[in-house]
Parts: C-alpha cells; structure tokens; sequence
C-alpha cells in the first residue's frame, strides 16, 4: 500500500459569477472525485470550498500512488499455436512480437474452456504526481460553464482567467502547469485586506491560513452561515426581521469573502409604492435585505454586507443609502406614471408586440388563452365571466414601465394596477397568480379561477412553441417548456381539477395560428412530453414509486392526470397485496398468449363450450367479479376494484394447472381465448399490472 495524505487543489480566478459558484464548486469536487476514483487512487472524504475568487477541492487520506497491478494479454488458443509437429505457428509468433518477447517466453493459462497462450506482466502504478494534473485540467474543461473566455496570449479558457494555482499533496507540492499556469504552494488573500502571496504549507492548514492571514473566510457554507447570522443580528438589533432571506444568501455569500452586515435605511415616503417593488429593487438591483416589522410591513431600512471590514463604516453605510434611493425614486416614477393609463387602455397596445415569430403578437396570445380558459370552464362547468375578463388584461403589465423594469414584477405588478383600476378583485387576483407555479416548489394559485387561467396560459406557450417545431432537445429548453409542463401537471393534481388532457391539449392546438405538423401527431407528441414530467413528478413526489409501476399506469394512457393519481396510487397497494405477484404473473402470461394466438378479434364467450372445471370457476368468478367492479369504476375507485380483483388468483392459478388453453379444437380455443381476453380486459380497466415486477 502507497502511503496517503490529504490533498489539496485551488484554482485562483478573477471573480467568478456569484449565480453560478455554488454549482461551480459542487461539479469540481464531484468530477474530480469521479476522476480519481476512475485512477484506483484510494481516498478519504471528499470536501468542496469556494470564495468569489477561487474554486478548491479537498481530498482526505490520498494514497500516493496507484496499486502496481498485475496484467494478463490472453493470446490464441493452444490448439492454434502450434501444429501437429509442436511447432508455433503464425498465429503464436504474431502474438509474441505484439507483446515484445518470444513464444518460449509466453506462459500458458487453462480454464474449464481451454488452454490459451498468455504474457503477465506488471504494471507500475502511476504517482500522484503524475496523475492529478491531468486529472484536475479535465474536471475544469467539463465543468457546466456555458460560455467561457480566454485572457492573455494562451489557449486555455475558463469562465475567468485563472492567475494562480496551489496543488499539494501532505506537504510536498505537486509542480505542474495547468491551464498555462505553474502550480505552487502561493495563493491571494483578500484584495483590500492582504497583501502579496500567503504560503499554504498544507492542506490541513488551508482554511485558517487563508482566513487569518488573507481575511478569506473560503468555506462557502460557513460563509453563507456567516452571511445569515450576520443579517439576522443586524435586522433584530433594528427592530425587525429580513425578508426572503433564503433567496440572497447564497449569492451575497458568493460576492464576499470576509462579510461584514452593514444596516442601512431610506426615506419612509417611498414605503407607498408597492411591497414588492421595493423588494426588486432592494434585492435584484443591489442584493440588499429588506426588513420588515412583526406584523410583516416593510421597514425604511435595508441590510447589505460588505465584503471588508471598514474602519469608517458610516461611510459605507453613506454610499450604499445614496445608490439605493435614485433607484426607489425611479421604481416611484414608474408607479406613479403607469397609473396614468388603466390596464384595459394597454389591451390594443399589445399588437405591437411580437410574443414569439409565427405565433403572432401578445394580443393574439391573450385571445388564444380566453378561447382556451373558456374550453376549461366549460368542460368543468364553471363560470369563466371573470377569468375571461382576466385572460384578456393579464400580459397588458408587460407594456408599463415597472415592469419594464423589473420584469420578475410581471403579474404581480398587474394585480396592482387593475385594483386601481377599480377592476373586480378576483379579477385582479388571477391576474397576479396566472404565472405561477415559475419555479419548482413555487406556490400555486390559490383560487380555482387563478388555476385555470395559469393552465390555460402553459399550455398555450406549449402548444404554440411545438406547433413551430421548437420543442426542447437535449439540455436546450430556451422557452421553459419542460417548467411549464411540470406546472401543468402540478395544477392539475394538486389542486384537484379533473378534466381530459388529451381534449384540451387539441383545443390549444387548434388555436394555434400555424402548425407546422399534423394536428394528431402535434397532440400525442405535446401529451407524451407533459407526461414524462409526470413521471419526473411522480418519482420526486414518492421515494417507494417503481417506474414499472408507473408504466403500468401510463400503458392506459389516462386521459385526466388527477385519474392517473388515483389509478397510481391503487396499484401502488395493489402491488403490497399477497395475491399481487401472482396475478401480476398471470396477466403477463395472459397477454403473452393473446398476442401469439393472434386469432380472430373480438370473441364472445359462449358459456355451453365451457366443460372443464376449471375454465367454469373462473368463468363464475369473471362474472361476478365485473358485476361488482362496475360501479366502482363508475366512481373511479381503483383501489377498491383491484382489491376485488386479487380475489381472482386461485380460479386463475387453476385455469392454468388445469386447462390447455391451446386446444386442438378450434372452438374450444378461441372460447379459451375469449375468457382470458375478458379477464385481461377487466384489470387493464385500471392498468395494466403484466408491467409489475414484484418477484
């Protein structure tokens, strides 16, 4: 065994994109682990750490070097090596000079399946040395950076040049040139706070070398913890809370490398304008903390984190209240000067804008999107007066200012806008909910009109996107179609709303004003791609969900997704029942034999061919299973049917150790066929459980 010792790797940048540091970090230790576990190169714990200027991976009890390993080259068979007379033939001489010694040199290796010539040999395990550089250069050239540059006169390119590099291995340090910089033991403190390179003697000593001679504090979550305490402190000092912390503190720990909260405040008349117009423009413009008092109002007051600490504070405090307020002053003037026109005024202004080329501009979007909430209405039998009015006003936001602005505002800044307008408040309501669900985990809508404007809306975008031949491919999804498939499938079961995909799938298409595929193909194409999400959900949602338990239910093509739950979640104790891996195989040998008998379609079964006892049982048993499962299919309660089905496992163990179900006689044969395909059909009336594996 190699000895081992802790490694340590860190690629000094220019700043990195704060967005992106996190995932940066985590996909360099991950495929650096990956790389060196591909090596053999034995390991300890893996650990991962990052500042707005460095990526570095910590690899703990790193052996040395790899294991020298024995290898064997498997030559020709000894029949073939050799003639009658003993002597090697081409075969073994051609063997022996690939392998750069002679046949009496070759070794002999039988098994149970012949003799064969061979040549063992040893492998020298490679030093680490000579292994991780290769290693680490390639773990950054695969690193999720969509765009990425070069800097000086190299090739190498990066998602910001690199200046320096530290690679070590215990306490020696591992010379090589990565990415055209030389590797050493030097890194960079803080750009104000330090001066000239910091010598890293170890990897042990990494952490608190760089934080108490570099002022870097390089554990990103112990920075971010540093970040969230730090506001914490500040905002209950100041009488308050933060607001929507969870959404900053990942990005301004990402910003900082010795962070140090700072309160800061503004003037209480811009507390007029909308709560979540200055939450934009104290979070999205300058990452600011926003608090708000016990009952949840917005204070005039801010929290921002310094990336030093200041020996005049007062002064960053100064600088950052005098940037923040020409921005609350421009967010005011946007309030004040959008309210000049109402919301219906915009509606005729909406022509003018291209939604998407080939699908016309957002007032022909909006006029889709009535049609097709109205369709939804209908079908559930609910008054669509306000959520019409609401489809035609809810992109008329897009045309004022704020939101031109601010575009997370969309929606949000229409709800406000038509309550002005003295617009009715469900109205306003669906107005401000009809984006929603954005993001995965995002809240839905909380009234039924705000659920099915949001529906009407996803599947308009889906269906005109496809209907233009621009659906996803591969990891490209420009559109957000794959988020708005999922948040069509989150609408329709979560709140409950139980109507036929497939039709209203069609109704947008059809709406769409060019389609450039056939219209049915268009339809089965958008299903199959909005239930694949349903597959992701449906996984995600329950840990114990198989796939073939899915495709079980996916076989019957559920029109309603709030159906496919149901039938999911029966087959799901369905598949815990004692009877389930029984039947389960049946139906399998069942279909099986349907599909090879591939006799005549549509047989009947006549009751006076049946003369085995057998075949009557389960003829009885058939019967009066239908009768009972009928109405509780009626009220689609699956759990119920299948539970009534599992009675049926003996008369159809007994049918099969009994009867021939491929009789000579021709009639008998196809009545046989007849009562397993009317057995078949009754399961598949849930699902179709042959796809289970429960063995």
């Amino acid at each position: 065994m190699s000895k081992a010792a802790n490694f340590l790797v860190e690629i000094g940048t220019e700043e990195l994109p704060p967005k992106a540091l996190r995932s940066l970090m985590e996909a360099f230790g991950e495929k650096l682990t990956s790389g060196v576990d591909a090596a053999l190169l034995s390991h300890g714990e893996v650990k991962t750490f990052a500042s707005p200027r460095r990526l570095t991976v910590f690899i703990a009890d790193l052996a040395e070097r790899q294991d020298d390993r024995k290898v064997e080259q498997k030559g020709p068979p000894v029949s073939i090596a050799f003639d009658d007379a003993g002597k090697p033939t081409p075969a073994a001489e051609a063997f022996a000079k690939k392998c750069g010694t002679t046949v009496d040199a070759l070794g002999r290796n039988k098994t149970d399946k012949g003799e064969w010539l061979a040549l063992e040999s040893l492998t020298k395990g490679k030093t680490v040395a000579d292994l991780l550089p290769g290693l680490i250069e390639k773990s950054l050239n695969t690193l999720p950076i969509p765009r990425r540059m070069r800097w000086g006169a190299g090739d190498a390119e990066f998602v910001r040049p690199v200046h320096w590099i530290v690679m070590l291995h215990g306490n020696k340090t591992i010379e090589a040139s990565i990415m055209g910089i030389d590797a050493g033991n030097k890194t960079w403190g803080h750009r104000f706070h330090s001066a000239g390179p910091i010598t890293i003697d170890s990897p042990d000593t990494y952490l608190d070398t760089l934080e108490h001679d570099g002022y870097v504090i390089a554990d990103f979550e112990r920075r971010r913890e540093m970040v969230r305490t730090g506001v914490d402190k500040v905002a209950s000092a100041s009488g308050g809370a933060v607001v929507d912390g969870n959404a900053l503190y990942d990005e301004v720990a990402a910003l900082v490398e010795w962070p140090v909260p700072v309160l800061g405040s503004f003037d209480e008349v811009f507390l007029e304008l909308p709560r979540e117009a200055i939450i934009s423009t104290l979070t999205e413009h300058q990452r600011y903390f926003p608090i708000a008092d016990q009952a949840g109002r917005l204070l005039a007051k801010f929290i921002t984190v310094a990336n030093l600490a200041s020996k005049d504070p007062e002064q960053v405090r100064d600088g950052n209240e005098r940037v923040i307020r020409p921005r609350l002053a421009d967010a005011a003037f946007f309030w004040n000067s959008d309210k000049q026109r109402t919301l219906c005024s915009r509606e005729a202004d909406l022509r003018e804008v291209i939604y998407q080329h080939g699908l016309g501009s957002l007032f022909d979007k909006s006029q889709r999107v009535t049609v097709i909430v109205e369709s939804l209405a209908a079908a559930l039998k609910h008054d669509h007066t306000n959520v019409s009015r609401a489809a035609l006003l809810a992109k008329c936001d897009l045309l004022t200012g704020m939101v031109g602005e601010f575009p997370a505002l969309q929606g949000t800044m229409g709800r406000y806008y038509a309550t002005v307008d003295g617009e009715a408040e469900e109205v306003a309501t669906m107005i401000g909910e009809h984006y929603r669900p954005r993001f995965a985990g995002d809240d839905l809508p909380r009234t039924m009109d705000g659920q099915l404007l949001a529906i009407a809306d996803k599947l308009d975008t889906l269906a005109g996107i496809f209907s233009t031949g621009k659906k996803p491919s591969g990891n490209r999804d420009p559109f957000g179609l794959r988020r708005a498939a999922l948040g069509v499938v989150r609408l329709l079961i979560e709140c409950g709303i139980d109507v036929d995909l497939k039709a209203l799938i069609r109704i947008a298409i059809d709406a769409q004003p060019k389609v450039q595929l056939d219209g049915e193909e268009l339809a089965n194409d958008l299903y199959a791609f909005i239930t694949d999400r349903l597959r992701r959900y449906f996984l995600d949602r329950d840990a114990g969900l198989t796939t073939e338990t899915f495709d079980a239910v996916m076989a019957r093509q559920p029109t309603s997704l709030l159906d496919f739950d149901r039938r999911l979640a029966a087959v799901q104790t369905f598949a815990r029942l004692e009877q389930a891996e029984s039947l389960a195989a049946a139906n399998k040998r069942i279909a099986n034999i349907l599909r090879k008998a591939d006799g005549p379609k549509n047989l009947a079964i006549n009751k006076k061919l049946l003369d085995d006892d057998a075949e009557l049982r389960l003829f009885s048993s058939l019967k009066n299973a239908q009768d009972k499962v009928a109405p509780m299919l009626v009220v689609q309660n699956y759990a119920e049917v299948l539970n009534e089905l599992a009675d049926l496992r003996d008369p159809i163990d007994q049918f099969f150790d009994e009867v021939m179900v491929m009789a000579k006689d021709e009639a008998i044969r196809n009545n046989r066929l007849a009562l397993l395909s009317e057995l078949r059909a009754l399961f598949l009336h849930v699902a179709d459980i042959s796809r289970l594996s429960l063995s």
